[in-house]
């Protein structure tokens, strides 16, 4: 990431209020730094002078406020820091969640959840050094460090034109020292990644680890990695001191070379001792910001790291976010699905990209019961997942008269995929997610309709639905799509493989449940190749690879 990415400006607009505060703290800085010199500069020459104490009470109580402002002003600095940390942090986490799902199952498909979680979490934590040091002392180098020129100039143009020249040595040295942290930095987030993903797959596969008699060999697996980043993490600190030596190295000698030179000319005559003397305290304060940047981007670097990933995130699910146009503005009275030459390809831009779904177009009609079949990738879950908004297609989808792009026909949607997530709770509390005054009998009549009138809806639940079979968390799944559809006769019900887990018995209930169903004047879309939904479906559509046609219409 560049020093200031324009990117957190965008994503995060507490970062504005933070830069435009910091940026007044920076100049009453940069006015105090000025008026500390010039006062301690007037005490010492008026003493050397012979000048007594009642003479010089006035620039010493000037001088202990000038002081006193200077610590309030570093408090304030820090107290804002502090504050738009938390701000851009609490923000950035909550726009990658959205991002998130904005990208849908498809992005994340791709991705490990260990790095996004790493990144959510540690990665925006990491943030606080960027805000509470680094952004402060850039600030103060973009401020103070003029201002600090021009009073020197004000004094002794030659002083002032050292001062300029040696001025970049220092960013010459923290750009080459930059690339080896970046490139070391990298390299330590890359550790860190791989082991929250080992320990994730390690937690995650525990039971068949121990049912292989395997699970000791995973802790050889999580020492190696742990080692690997202990020692990324002491190669980061050891060119992090380094560094800060070589920085403290380049602006001493610079502060030296303007002492001889401000020596020898006061030897000489050349120049007065108070402009000397003021020179000489101005002179550290000079380097002093540019050389904090260097030794505070260090402290900053993972989050600096981290917010590349931040970015990038959000990058992507800004372009995966395309502008609505007025048509996915509902029609009233249109209910059902449509699909009209819908094609979905991935990696288009690539040579390696790939179509997996080419013209296809069917109806879902309201009052019957449509499957869509076919091998496996053909495209059926690419087809659910442009419907939800999830994967970008070209041609038209609509759901109850709404648009699918950009996900706008979730809201007439209610679906029930391959893989059920439940929270723990209730049954009851499962199936009526989402809704913040839950029907005790539309609750049991959606349990009734996936084939569970004989599970009690007060039966409490662990995490991912633990006490319930594999089939009863399907149908629990089921039954909390078929509540949605049951608050709204609008709404399309689209269900993906809804008896995969199922035995013959149940699924010819549910099968006949689901009949019944869309019987009421629901349309229902099941994704499936079981022999028990094709043979009672009213339409079928058999899709192939970018292809698909309706093989059996409607009675």
């Amino acid at each position: 990431m560049r020093p200031l990415d324009p990117r957190l400006v965008r994503y995060a607009s507490a970062a504005r209020t933070f830069l435009a505060l910091g940026g007044v703290i920076a100049v009453a800085q940069a006015l105090s730094v000025v008026a500390f010199a010039w006062l301690v500069t007037e005490a010492v020459t008026g003493a050397i002078a012979g000048r007594g104490l009642d003479d010089l009470s006035a620039t010493l109580i000037a001088l202990g406020l000038v002081v006193a402002v200077r610590a309030v002003l570093a408090l304030l600095q820090e107290a804002v820091a502090a504050r738009g940390a938390a701000l851009v942090k609490s923000q950035l986490r909550s726009r990658v969640l959205d991002a998130v799902t904005t990208l849908g199952p498809g992005w994340l498909g791709e991705r490990r959840s260990a790095e996004i979680a790493t990144v959510i979490g540690r990665g925006i934590d990491a943030l606080d050094g960027y805000f509470a040091r680094y952004l402060p002392q850039l600030l103060l180098t973009a401020i103070v460090t003029p201002i600090v020129l021009i009073a020197v100039f004000s004094q002794d143009l030659l002083s002032a034109v050292i001062l300029a020249v040696c001025l970049p040595i220092i960013p010459v040295f923290m750009i080459l020292i930059g690339w080896a942290t970046q490139s070391m930095q990298k390299r330590q987030w890359s550790e860190l990644t791989a082991l929250s993903t080992a320990f994730d797959d390690t937690i995650g596969g525990l039971s068949t680890l121990k049912a292989y008699g395997r699970q000791h060999r995973q802790v050889d697996r999580l020492r190696d990695i742990t080692r690997r980043f202990r020692q990324r993490t002491m190669a980061v600190l050891r060119v992090s001191f380094l560094s800060s030596f070589a920085l403290e190295l380049a602006s001493s000698l610079a502060v030296a070379l303007v002492a001889v030179t401000i020596g020898l000319r006061l030897v000489s005559g050349e120049i007065d001792l108070v402009s000397g003397l003021f020179i000489l305290l101005l002179a550290p304060e000079f380097f002093l910001p540019i050389r904090q940047v260097g030794v505070n981007y260090h402290a900053a670097a993972e989050g600096v790291e981290a917010a590349d990933r931040v970015f990038e995130i959000l990058d992507d699910a800004r372009a995966a976010a395309p502008v609505r146009d007025t048509g996915s503005t509902p029609t009233a009275g249109e209910r059902g699905l449509t699909f009209r030459d819908v094609r979905i390809a991935y990696d288009s831009d690539s040579s390696s990209g790939r179509t997996v779904v080419d013209g296809f177009s069917a109806d879902v009609a309201p009052g019957v019961l449509t499957v869509l079949s076919g091998p496996s990738g053909s495209g059926k879950s690419s087809l659910v997942s442009a419907l939800l908004g999830f994967v970008p297609f070209a041609g038209a989808i609509r759901a109850a008269g709404h648009d699918a792009v950009g996900g706008a026909a979730r809201e007439a949607l209610a679906w029930s995929g391959q893989a059920p997530t439940l929270f723990a709770g209730t049954i009851a509390e499962n199936v009526a997610l989402g809704d913040s005054t839950p029907s005790t009998d539309r609750v049991t009549e959606a349990l009734s309709i996936a084939a569970l009138e004989h599970l009690d809806p007060a039966t409490p639940l662990g995490e991912r639905g633990t006490g319930l079979s594999g089939g009863q968390s399907q149908r629990v799944a089921i039954a909390r799509a078929v509540y949605r559809v049951l608050d709204s006769d609008e709404r399309v019900l689209v269900l993906d493989e809804p008896s995969a887990a199922l035995d013959h018995e149940t699924e010819a209930r549910l099968v006949a449940n689901l009949v019944r169903f869309s019987r009421t004047g629901r349309a229902v879309l099941v994704v499936s190749h079981r022999e028990a939904f094709i043979g009672r479906a009213d339409v079928v559509v058999q899709l192939a690879p970018a292809d698909s046609r309706v093989v059996a219409g409607a009675p």
